[in-house]
């Protein structure tokens, strides 16, 4: 939790509390259903809560913005934004019902008034975002295809509306086909720690 106070030292009692539960709450729903590798839980904040942060780096939503997590897995990036910017809203998809029942059930418990989650695929999702989230779900221009029919036309935040994903590795052939358009963040920029060394932020405007 100091990470987050290191990074984010402007976040509000509420905030600091539910940033607080997440770690019993995924511990807890974790043994049951497994969302985070069971040797991954203990560094809930600096690979899963901080990491998702990383896209508050890249961009500082305006309120009454939309956002859907593509992927979200048991919450990320989705949960933790959500907290960050309460007065933005989210749409969390996963294909695996399970998963999205433990970012249902972790939502529910810290109060997140902003967030919805459904057990869909993204093919399926008729919504309209001023922007797509994701963590390394799939390769950059799969993903690009899917979510180009989900971004709003009207603008009301300083990036072009568009596509912001957490990759790590090597990028530089999956951005190819959108170099003259995309911008590629090293998260090792925003944050020290050693985990974020090879961690990327990619920003496709759509």
């Amino acid at each position: 939790m100091e990470l987050i106070l290191k990074y984010f030292p402007g976040i509000s009692t509420s905030q600091r509390t539910q940033f607080e539960a997440l770690y019993d709450l995924y511990l807890d729903w974790n043994s049951k259903i497994n969302v985070i590798s069971r040797k991954d839980i203990e560094n809930l904040y600096e690979h899963h809560v901080l990491h998702s942060l990383a896209i508050a780096e890249i961009i500082k939503f305006q309120p009454g913005s939309t956002v859907l997590d593509v992927g979200t897995g048991g919450g990320f990036p989705g949960v933790p934004l959500a907290i960050l910017f309460p007065e933005v809203q989210f749409v969390l998809v996963d294909s695996i019902g399970k998963k999205i029942k433990v970012g249902t059930e972790v939502s529910n418990a810290i109060g997140l008034k902003n967030i919805t989650l459904k057990h869909s695929r993204v093919q399926e999702e008729k919504g309209k975002y001023d922007f797509v989230v994701s963590r390394a779900v799939m390769p950059l221009g799969d993903l690009v295809n899917l979510v180009k029919k989900n971004i709003k036309k009207e603008q009301k935040n300083a990036l072009p509306n568009g596509l912001i994903c957490l990759k790590g590795g090597e990028l530089q052939h999956e951005i190819l086909p959108y170099k003259n358009i995309a911008e590629l963040y090293n998260l090792s920029d925003f944050f020290k720690e050693e985990f974020f060394l090879t961690k990327k932020g990619v920003y496709v405007p759509l």
